[in-house]
C-alpha cells in the first residue's frame, strides 16, 4: 500500500533525518547548534521545531541537553533515509550523476516520490545495501546492515583499511576527493600523522596490482572518510 499521503511534513522529515544522521556518524551528542549548522537555520528555529517534535513523540530533548530520537522518530528517519539513499544510488547508476551532484537532488525528491516508486527503484537496482557514498541503506523493515568502520582521521600510524564511506554533505569536498583520486573501495594506510600541519600522510591504492600513491590529506578530508576495521588494506611499512 502506498502511504505517501500519511507521511509527516517535509520539515519534520528533514529534522528527524538530521538527528539520526548526526547520531549515526558518531561525532558526539546531537546538539541544537550542531543541528542548526547542518540545516542552515538559527538555533531558535531548531529549538522551536524540537518542541513540536517532542510533542509528537519523535524526539527526546531537555533544555540545554542533547537531542535523541524516540523509537517512533527513528522509524520516520529510517524511512526517509531509505528513500534518500536509494534515490542517490539510482541517480548515479541509471542517470549518470556524479557522487557530488546527487545529495541535493535526493533532498528534493525524497519528499515527493511514492513508496511504490522507491521499492521499484530498489528492485531495479538489486536491493543495494549501500549508496554511492558508502552510507548503509535501511531495509524496507527499518534494519541497518552492520558496518564496522573508523574515521580515517582517528586511525593510528601504520593502520590500514579500505575506504567504505564518505560524508556526502559537502559537494566541494567530494569533488576534491575525486580530483586526487580517492574514493570508496580503495585501500589506504596511514604513514604519518602530522598534527601540527593539520594533515595525514597516507598511501592509497585502487587495487592489488596498482602501485600505492603517497598523498598528504588534510584533517577536514580525513574526518569525512571511514575505513574498514577488519584488517584489510595496504600492508604496514617495513621501514
Amino acid at each position: 500500500m502506498d502511504n505517501t499521503l500519511a507521511r509527516p511534513s517535509t520539515s519534520v522529515e528533514d529534522y528527524v533525518k538530521v538527528v539520526y544522521d548526526l547520531q549515526e556518524r558518531g561525532t558526539g551528542p546531537v546538539t541544537i547548534s550542531g543541528m542548526a549548522e547542518r540545516l542552515a537555520v538559527s538555533n531558535s528555529s531548531v529549538s522551536g521545531m524540537l518542541r513540536k517534535l517532542s510533542a509528537q513523540g519523535l524526539v527526546e530533548h531537555k533544555r540545554y541537553g542533547s537531542v535523541a530520537l524516540t523509537e517512533a522518530g527513528t522509524r520516520v528517519a529510517l524511512s526517509v533515509l531509505r528513500r534518500h539513499r536509494l534515490l542517490e544510488t539510482y541517480l548515479v547508476d541509471a542517470l549518470g550523476y556524479s557522487w557530488d551532484e546527487v545529495h541535493d537532488e535526493a533532498e528534493i525528491l525524497e519528499h515527493v516520490v511514492s513508496d511504490k516508486f522507491v521499492e521499484r527503484i530498489a528492485a531495479h537496482l538489486g536491493d543495494p545495501v549501500v549508496d554511492p557514498h558508502g552510507d548503509p541503506i535501511p531495509t524496507r523493515d527499518g534494519h541497518i546492515p552492520p558496518q564496522e568502520s573508523v574515521l580515517l582521521s582517528e586511525a593510528e600510524e601504520g593502520a590500514g583499511g579500505v575506504i567504505v564511506r564518505v560524508n556526502d554533505t559537502d559537494p566541494e569536498l567530494l569533488r576534491y576527493l575525486s580530483d586526487i583520486e580517492i574514493g570508496i573501495g580503495m585501500s589506504v594506510r596511514v604513514v604519518e600523522r602530522q598534527p601540527y600541519a593539520g594533515s595525514l600522510r597516507i598511501q592509497v591504492s585502487s587495487g592489488e596490482d596498482v602501485p600505492a600513491r603517497d598523498r598528504s590529506l588534510g584533517l577536514v578530508a580525513a574526518e569525512a572518510l571511514w575505513i574498514s576495521t577488519d584488517g584489510r588494506g595496504l600492508p604496514a611499512s617495513r621501514s
